[in-house]
């Protein structure tokens, strides 16, 4: 029988220990660990550079043999309940720190190499290192599981404001857009029927966006179309000035991330005023991000956070604290005569 969901996710809150990052802070945790160790006050000398090079040694081997050991269990765990799956994780970084431990003090005193301190048993010194391993590896556990807590936490909060945003977005735009629909049906028959399929497919996936994830450029192709659709309505009081569309093929965001901010700057910006204007888009792609920025006109009484803003904007940020943490941004600038607002996405 296949799972079902919440069982496949059981043990999420573990980080993948098979990516370069989990693996890079790991050996960088390890090697802080063992420098506060061999340099805490005590009665022992300082150490020397040898025994320096052994203690890094030793800290940076065990670090990447539990990384691997908890790789190959992300496969296994989420068959088993979460406390089984717990304690074959905690069990597993104590009995590689214990294993690696007496591995290097044997290759140590059978090349008698003199770097572990010589006055230490190999009893000793296994317990003390998992005693530090298994302390370090608690506090570790406890701090992934509490933030996988708050991320699931904020993608629930996210997914209900999506909700709520929808049910706000769908009953005046679908009504805007069916009149203007049915006015070009007789005098402009193509443009309605494009207008029809334009609005399809922006409902469609309005409608599958909870928590789905969508190449860029479909998501920008869906704006597009969103653009289409209002400016049948709104004829040449809508300008579009679109520089930048080259995005990378591989980039995915939540779907339906970027409309809302369009739908605000028209219905807070362009629509109030009676010539309308231009909204601007700036894309822009470097190696780690992309920038999209949205820039639009606004009437010089309006608020400088309408209502209809807030709610979209919170709604991005927490999508966007979800799926990418503090790696994403969406930073706001209310200016005399214009709104701008700038999404930033990291790049796998």
């Amino acid at each position: 029988m296949p799972e079902s969901a919440p069982q496949a996710d059981k043990h999420y809150w573990l980080p993948d220990f098979c990516s370069l990052p989990v693996i890079g802070a790991m050996l960088v945790a390890a090697e802080i660990v063992i420098l506060i160790v061999l340099f805490a006050p005590g009665e022992r000398a300082l150490p020397t550079r040898e025994q320096l090079l052994a203690g890094s040694f030793l800290a940076q081997l065990i670090a990447l043999s539990c990384a691997v050991s908890l790789c190959q269990l992300r496969t296994i765990m989420p068959r088993a309940p979460r406390w089984l799956g717990v304690m074959l994780a905690y069990g597993a970084v104590v009995a590689i720190a214990a294993a690696v431990s007496a591995l290097v003090y044997w290759l140590d005193h059978a090349l008698a190499t003199g770097l572990t301190f010589p006055s230490v048993s190999l009893q000793r010194f296994v317990v003390s290192n998992c005693l530090i391993v298994a302390l370090v590896a608690a506090a570790a556990f406890r701090y992934f599981y509490i933030r996988a807590q708050w991320q699931r936490q904020v993608g629930a909060q996210a997914q209900a404001q999506l909700q709520a945003l929808q049910a706000r977005i769908q009953p005046h735009f679908l009504f805007n857009s069916m009149n203007t629909i049915a006015t070009l049906i007789r005098s402009r028959p193509d443009d309605a029927e494009t207008a029809v399929e334009d609005l399809s497919d922006l409902f469609r996936a309005a409608l599958s966006a909870a928590d789905t994830m969508v190449p860029l450029r479909s998501e920008m192709e869906l704006v597009r179309r969103y653009l289409a659709i209002e400016k049948l309505r709104l004829g040449d009081r809508l300008s579009l000035d679109w520089q930048g569309d080259e995005v990378p093929e591989n980039l995915e965001v939540p779907a339906f991330l970027l409309q809302p901010l369009f739908e605000n700057a028209i219905h807070h910006g362009i629509q109030p005023m009676v010539n309308g204007g231009t909204i601007e888009v700036r894309v822009a792609v470097d190696p780690a991000q992309v920038a999209i920025e949205i820039r639009n006109p606004r009437p010089s009484d309006a608020p400088s956070y309408p209502p209809g803003n807030r709610m979209a904007l919170e709604n991005i940020r927490l999508r966007m604290a979800h799926h990418y943490g503090e790696r994403a941004r969406l930073e706001v600038h209310p200016g005399a005569g214009y709104y701008s607002t700038r999404v930033t996405i990291p790049r796998p």
